[in-house]
């Protein structure tokens, strides 16, 4: 392991060596990851797009059409609640995929763990690129359904895949945290699922942001992912270009959390063995 006050720049490279050194590891864990878990099933890959979308059904059935839930930007002939909904869930099931997998990183490979030469840090990498990858997969199909009921989406969607990078560093963040933690602690993976419902629900992955109180809108914007939904609608639906200061800011706070993040990893990593 570099020690960051003899080479301060080799330790601010270590936590991305996945891509670096150790890089045709990480892309074909992350393969492996993805076609494994939907090895036997009868629709394969297609789960990826299937599941969203029936959970898609199900929220827009509850919270469109029985609780009447409306948007502030909906108007007579455009995009309708569902659109609006499907971006939520996307970024979200994109963050409650690495938290919910996290603890499981470390205890769910022991024959990991006991190699010393294999890079246990990288752990987090195939986890979050499987994760972008169906992230990427419902971005497809939400400009399908807009394009279906709609017409094109904005051009600006194309920068969907840019607005979601800074969460992919609080992912990696969250990764090497609860991975040490789940080691630890077993009944942190009991954790991690209501901390993801939580999440969606103080969000505004489902609430509109302008109906709520100055203090409840305070706790939601508390929350990492609205930042990011408001500005993957704000790309997708309504064509505005990001907040790039916002994002830079985000993108820095997400960032130094990696490296505190990775930095507990390390120190715990050698106790790793004994805990398995």
């Amino acid at each position: 392991m570099t020690n960051p006050t003899q080479n301060p720049a080799a330790f601010l490279a270590e936590p991305f060596s996945a891509f670096g050194r150790h890089r045709s590891l990480t892309w074909e864990l992350a393969k492996r990851d993805v076609l494994g878990r939907y090895r036997g099933a009868s629709f394969g890959l297609l789960w990826s797009v299937l599941s969203p979308f029936l959970m898609l059904i199900v929220y827009t059935v509850a919270f469109g059409t029985i609780l009447k839930s409306r948007w502030p930007q909906q108007v007579e002939g455009g995009v309708d609640f569902a659109l609006i909904l499907f971006v939520g869930l996307i970024v979200h099931g994109f963050f409650a995929e690495c938290l919910s997998r996290a603890p499981n990183l470390v205890v769910g490979n022991p024959s990991y763990v006991k190699r010393v030469v294999f890079p246990l840090e990288i752990l987090p990498w195939p986890m979050l690129l499987s994760a972008y990858f169906h992230a990427l997969v419902n971005a497809l199909v939400f400009v399908l359904l807009h394009l279906v009921r709609f017409g094109p989406p904005p051009w600006t969607v194309v920068l969907f895949p840019l607005v979601l990078l800074p969460l992919a560093l609080l992912c990696a963040g969250v990764g090497w945290l609860f991975a040490s933690l789940g080691a630890y602690l077993r009944d942190i993976s009991q954790i991690t699922g209501v901390l993801a419902t939580a999440m969606l629900f103080l969000s505004s992955a489902i609430v509109p942001l302008d109906g709520l109180s100055p203090a409840t809108r305070a706790v939601f914007d508390a929350n990492p992912l609205t930042f990011i939904i408001e500005q993957s609608r704000a790309v997708a639906l309504w064509g505005q270009m990001p907040d790039w200061n916002g994002l830079a800011l985000y993108s820095l706070v997400c960032l130094a959390f990696c490296y505190v993040a990775y930095a507990w990893f390390r120190a715990t990593r050698p106790g790793f063995a004994d805990v398995l």
